[in-house]
């Protein structure tokens, strides 16, 4: 059986989630099926964005997905807290599968969950049971599935937990890094959105040489943390986890090809933050702007400027891998959010402009950066070496 549509988008998670909406929003009748291996769409992630990552195209169309919005957010490291003013928002999974799923319906498309792709081609995806469905075009966002560890890289290892407080917690802002915690294994620090009044998503995050996450040791962190800020009893109602690469050696770059390959896989994310929505908007403002080509010229456009950025990116990756120890990493950041809240918005929109590049590499290096850092951090072929022997867990 083979069923035709303008777009199949294979995978179900963010990218191909804004993408459907947004050809959708700018072409209603457009025939879209989106292809999931999983029983939902968008898996158990909490996306978080600021207000200008979201391009004005497509600010409507994805409207709909934002589940929490704030007005700023703080930052806070030893001797130093900030508060930067501008939109923070925050997209669920439940709330992904909803709306996209809905959307699709309601547009005359489909929605196929427990689906798996066995052949993903140009213009035809063949699904594991041997049905065959046509495209005009076909976008493979499936994720980096099992995919071994980048020989040079760092990781950004989370656990997070969503929990019900015995008493209000206070926060009004969502705290994106709370680095005044004790740094071990790396820069660490704690991330918490207010959810509700008695409800939050804590969050222990390191930015770590090694791609192991000893969810034990980051559970009994959160707990510490409540408990530091007198909060009481409280209930794990969900969790998430994650171990994300931060390269700083070549990877796979976006290209401008049919099928497109997206998300991670394709080369397009953020290198320095692990933050996919940015890139993701991007790439779904561009589809949509022109669907009967497929982005066009301003999907060829975008590539190129996705390479030149992340080439920077990924150099920041090497200075703070390599030239700081673990422990002074915390350095680095604290001296970056004294920045201009425009350079620090172009930063995690990947859009950094040559003066503001200039600016964050300028001046003194921040406190511990060391050559004896760089040195016992050994060669990054021996480091690849142990890494593709051990994996990740």
């Amino acid at each position: 059986m083979t069923d035709e549509f303008d777009y199949v988008l294979v995978g179900g998670g963010l990218q191909n989630a804004l993408i459907a909406l947004s050809v959708l929003d700018r072409a209603p009748a457009t025939r879209v099926a989106l292809i999931e291996q999983a029983a939902r769409l968008g898996g158990n992630h909490t996306w978080c964005f600021h207000a200008g990552d979201v391009p004005a195209s497509i600010a409507a169309a994805i409207e709909p997905l934002v589940a929490h919005r704030w007005t700023a957010h703080e930052v806070r490291f030893p001797g130093f807290r900030r508060r930067i003013c501008g939109g923070y928002a925050a997209i669920t999974s439940a709330r992904l599968d909803a709306v996209v799923t809905q959307a699709l319906e309601a547009a005359g498309g489909r929605v196929l969950r427990g689906r798996a792709a066995r052949e993903v081609a140009r213009n035809r995806v063949v699904l594991d049971d041997g049905d065959s469905i046509a495209a005009q075009f076909v976008v493979d966002a499936r994720g980096p599935g099992s995919a071994p560890p980048p020989a040079g890289a760092g990781f950004q290892i989370f656990l997070g937990h969503e929990v019900e407080l015995e008493r209000p917690h206070g926060l009004v802002d969502p705290i994106v890094m709370d680095a005044e915690v004790e740094q071990v294994g790396g820069f660490h620090f704690m991330y918490a959105l207010p959810l509700a009044a008695d409800r939050l998503l804590v969050e222990d995050t390191y930015f770590t040489d090694e791609p192991r996450l000893d969810e034990s040791a980051l559970a009994r962190r959160i707990d510490a943390w409540i408990g530091d800020r007198g909060l009481g009893a409280y209930r794990v109602v969900r969790a998430e986890r994650g171990v994300l690469p931060m390269p700083w050696t070549a990877g796979p770059a976006p290209r401008p090809t049919w099928p497109l390959r997206a998300g991670y896989q394709g080369g397009f994310f953020h290198p320095a933050t692990g933050y996919s929505f940015p890139v993701a908007a991007r790439l779904a403002a561009v589809i949509a702007a022109a669907p009967a080509t497929g982005g066009g010229a301003a999907l060829v456009s975008l590539c190129r400027q996705l390479v030149e950025q992340q080439r920077y990116a990924r150099a920041l990756n090497r200075l703070a891998f390599r030239w700081f120890a673990p422990a002074e990493r915390w350095h680095i950041f604290a001296r970056f959010y004294r920045m201009p809240e425009a350079t620090i918005g172009r930063f995690y929109a990947l859009e950094l402009t040559r003066a503001d590049q200039a600016r964050i590499l300028l001046g003194s290096p921040p406190h511990g950066f060391s050559l004896r850092a760089r040195l016992a951090h050994g060669t990054d072929s021996a480091r690849a070496t142990r890494l593709s022997a051990r994996g990740t867990s």
